[in-house]
């Protein structure tokens, strides 16, 4: 097995080339979907309070800002928050560079999302301390949407890292990947090529059991769960490439 990043691998992976590959790679109907989700199934009312985190260069809280929302996203690659804090000219929303346990727990923001599979980048005593944030974020009666590709449930059944090249626009991208059995963790190595420039960076995704994710964010006050295997609402099951979770915060 190659060498393994430190397990703050995302401090520094999130810098200009990945993050210009990423916000060009997912198209803005995926993400007008992702958002319809979100307001479909929390039933947010008209300006809602909203947490996005972490909110990346802030595909999400951009689309949740047009549509009315107050919306505060948080983030640790500086990168990646300045470029959202230009794109959001006129819109009521508020970029905060930090990683995403720092996140206010005022209790004020009616709904929370963690979307792009993010929930995955930390160990289980750092996912802790993300859940017991978010639960202190969201007031009673407010939703949560957390989107995680690296459920077991997902990753496990026929695994295989076949490697892959993506390309868009002027930049390509070699992806191979590998499961390490004793970290139950997928490492995703990456070379992205512009022109003459090169760089190579591994992330980390941590692969939890549903049963797992459930339980840290019901302890944190979070009930009725629901899954599914995409924005379009179907059922979640084995081998689904993607889970989306929403959930409810009791009083």
């Amino acid at each position: 097995m190659s060498a393994i990043p430190p397990p703050t691998w995302y401090v520094d992976f999130f810098t200009e080339l990945p993050n210009e590959f990423w916000r060009r790679a997912v198209p803005p109907e995926v993400t007008v979907e992702e958002i319809d989700f979100v307001e479909q199934r929390l039933g947010l009312a008209p300006r809602s309070a909203v947490l996005d985190v972490p909110c990346g260069s802030g595909r999400h809280s951009l689309e949740l800002a047009r549509r009315g929302h107050r919306v505060t996203g948080v983030d640790l690659s500086a990168e990646a928050i300045g470029h959202a804090r230009r794109a959001a000219a006129g819109l009521d929303v508020e970029f905060v560079h930090a990683d995403m346990r720092e996140i206010p727990r005022h209790g004020g923001f009616d709904a929370a999302v963690c979307l792009g599979n993010s929930f995955g980048y930390l160990e289980l005593d750092g996912l802790r301390e993300f859940a017991a944030a978010l639960g202190g974020a969201v007031r009673p009666g407010g939703g949560l949407v957390v989107d995680f590709a690296s459920a077991a449930e997902s990753i496990l059944p026929g695994y295989r890292a076949e490697p892959r090249t993506m390309t868009t626009g002027d930049i390509t991208v070699l992806a191979t990947g590998e499961y390490d059995v004793p970290g139950s963790r997928v490492l995703s190595r990456y070379r992205f090529t512009r022109g003459g420039e090169e760089l190579d960076v591994t992330a980390i995704h941590h692969v939890y059991t549903v049963a797992q994710v459930v339980d840290l964010l019901s302890g944190n006050g979070f009930t009725d769960v629901e899954l599914f295997g995409g924005p379009g609402g179907e059922p979640y099951g084995v081998g689904a490439g993607r889970l989306l979770l929403t959930a409810r915060r009791t009083g």
